[in-house]
């Protein structure tokens, strides 16, 4: 690219050089060269990591979106190689009195920034019925 000229009060014209397209700085700030000591281009920080109760909530609200089923409350997490498996327990069908409601247990499979990946109904079983691990 060229650069661009400008003229000051004084009739005086002095080069500015030209933006380099998509470079994404703005001039001044934290993102200006002349703030850095070593003239190195701005790093990205690294992802900030997220803690299980996030990871937990997000997985709960994403499985929520897909099926349209209430979260009743999260029953496990686990932390695995790709990022996270959340138990999220899920009603499925309301009755009365809502101890005979019906429940489900999903296995929700998250990325480590808390993406879901997938998810897959493990059991499905009564409200009041007794249940051996």
């Amino acid at each position: 690219m060229a650069d661009e000229n400008s003229t000051s009060s004084g009739g005086q014209t002095r080069k500015r050089p030209a933006k380099k397209a998509g470079s994404g700085e703005s001039s001044g700030g934290n993102g200006d060269a002349s703030s850095r000591q070593d003239g190195s281009a701005p790093r990205a920080s690294p992802p900030r990591r997220l803690t299980g109760g996030q990871v937990a909530s997000r997985a709960a609200r994403q499985l929520l979106e897909l099926t349209g089923r209430e979260a009743e409350g999260v029953t496990g997490l686990h932390r695995s190689e790709d990022g996270w498996t959340v138990q999220v327990e899920v009603v499925e069908l309301r009755r009365i009195p809502d101890t005979t409601d019906i429940l489900a247990l999903y296995d929700v499979d998250v990325d480590s920034r808390g993406e879901l990946q997938g998810y897959r109904r493990v059991r499905r079983y009564s409200r009041g019925a007794a249940q051996e691990d």
